[in-house]
């Protein structure tokens, strides 16, 4: 069948309904403008069929026309209600667009399709997302990410976790945010929904249950330390703490080569404390366009207060807040970090928990790192033996373990690398141990784990039908 337009402008599928210019084309389908206002879907009559077949349009919700040799099927829009191709589609102005896409999201797959949904077609009016079923959909559906793509415009971003999700959606409550996800038939841990503080902010459910307990950081035992006195322990005695007039923990900036595990150990502290998430990165506030940058900054801030207690996380700080130079050239930026500098003293004064992290401490404007701005500057080094050997007990807790497993000898050649490389080496190790039909880790794969991980570092070729590593 034709790429190009199916039908001519001014074809009139019915009485009340005639085509104008074709604004979406897919593999058999096409969405093109009614001139009465709204939409029309037009569909081939062998995927309209895989439709019926599956239950996710009814027979009355299709009708019938012909042109020429070619039969279509064509479903309204109808004005005022969104139809058009789940990519690239622009975020929801309104709470009550989130709710609709996430409601079709949840109706279609009621119905028991199981297509990848990524390159459908959203059909508020009957509210069902129609899969194309074409050959380049994605094996597997994944609706999390979905949901979480259509929500911020086409950001690859999952719901999960949620306060990744919430921190590019600053104009949606974090319970709001939470009641979308949950309306599109997807699961949240229950310590990271947020709900409404009548007295302030938000605060987690079931009374912050997110941040009972002690923080545990397998593997990096002088962070958690640092993170249970520093921010856990006054979050959870804050009348304590006020008494003796400590409001709010103290900004923090976490330094160290790449890889040491600052971006798990931070994502482990926001999922713990249950908080709103912001991140401050190149696509949440870069841009081309004069004062534009300063704008994005002042509103995320002003976001992150508005849902305080909450966290900011900025992510390569060095990108933002690098020391200052002269020149005409130069302004912009003075500008931009003028704008940290107000910021950051205001967010911590209103309960906003800030951390920053860097590979180039080096490179960070002397006013940034003052006292009153970032009052803590720590250093995370790559994990010595026994901090391996603590993340390795970790990950092997509830596992089998055979005889001829040395946990310290694996922790002393681990130590001084990535933490995600002692991860892969003990999801690879079982991996290699299943293979084997053995019941237990022993003690041969997880050499031979290791080895793939050393040989990575000579150089060599990484096999031809995947990847291996973790995340870094």
């Amino acid at each position: 069948m034709s790429t190009g337009p199916w039908l001519p402008i001014g074809t009139k599928l019915a009485d009340d309904l005639v085509v104008g210019r074709v604004v979406a084309i897919g593999e058999g389908w096409q969405v093109a403008e009614a001139k009465e206002g709204g939409r029309v879907l037009l569909a081939t009559e062998e995927l309209a069929s895989l439709w019926l077949k599956a239950g996710t349009v009814a027979k009355g919700d299709l009708a019938t026309f012909r042109f020429g040799p070619s039969s279509f099927r064509f479903v309204r829009g109808g004005a005022g209600h969104a139809l058009g191709p789940v990519a690239g589609a622009r975020s929801p102005d309104t709470l009550g667009e989130a709710m609709a896409f996430a409601t079709a999201l949840s109706g279609t797959r009621s119905t028991g399709e199981a297509a990848s949904l990524a390159d459908g077609v959203y059909v508020e009016r009957l509210s069902r997302i129609l899969p194309s079923h074409s050959v380049d959909a994605p094996s597997e559906a994944d609706d999390a990410l979905l949901l979480g793509t259509w929500l911020t415009g086409g950001l690859k971003v999952s719901t999960l976790p949620i306060t990744r999700l919430q921190s590019f959606l600053g104009w949606l409550p974090p319970d709001k945010v939470a009641g979308v996800v949950l309306a599109a038939g997807l699961k949240i841990p229950d310590r990271l929904i947020a709900g409404p503080d009548p007295n302030r902010g938000v605060q987690a459910v079931s009374a912050g249950a997110g941040s009972t307990g002690r923080f545990s950081l397998p593997g990096r035992k002088a962070l958690e330390e640092f993170f249970n006195d520093h921010v856990v322990d006054l979050v959870q005695n804050r009348d304590r703490y006020r008494s003796l007039g400590i409001e709010n923990p103290a900004a923090i900036v976490l330094e160290g080569p790449p890889g040491c595990g600052k971006t798990v150990a931070v994502e482990k502290l926001v999922a713990f404390l249950g908080w709103p998430f912001h991140t401050v990165d190149a696509s949440s506030i870069a841009s081309p366009y004069v004062h534009d940058t300063s704008l994005k900054i002042s509103r995320l801030f002003q976001a992150a207060i508005d849902t305080a207690p909450s966290v900011v996380v900025i992510d390569e700080m060095d990108a933002f807040l690098s020391e200052r130079d002269g020149g005409v050239s130069g302004q912009h930026r003075i500008e931009e970090i003028a704008e940290f500098l107000r910021r950051i003293p205001e967010a911590v004064k209103s309960g906003v928990l800030i951390i920053g992290m860097t590979n180039r401490i080096d490179m960070i404007d002397p006013a940034v790192l003052r006292r009153g701005r970032f009052d803590h500057v720590i250093r995370v080094d790559h994990a010595d033996a026994s901090e391996v050997l603590g993340l390795l007990h970790s990950l092997l807790e509830g596992r089998p373990i055979g005889a001829d497993v040395s946990l310290d000898v694996l922790a002393s050649r681990l130590a001084g690398r990535p933490l995600s490389d002692a991860a892969f080496v003990v999801r690879e190790g079982a991996r290699l141990s299943a293979k084997r039909r053995s019941d237990e880790i022993d003690g041969t794969s997880l050499d031979e784990a290791l080895k793939n991980v050393l040989a990575r570092d000579k150089g060599a070729q990484r096999s031809t039908f995947g990847f291996t590593g973790g995340r870094e």
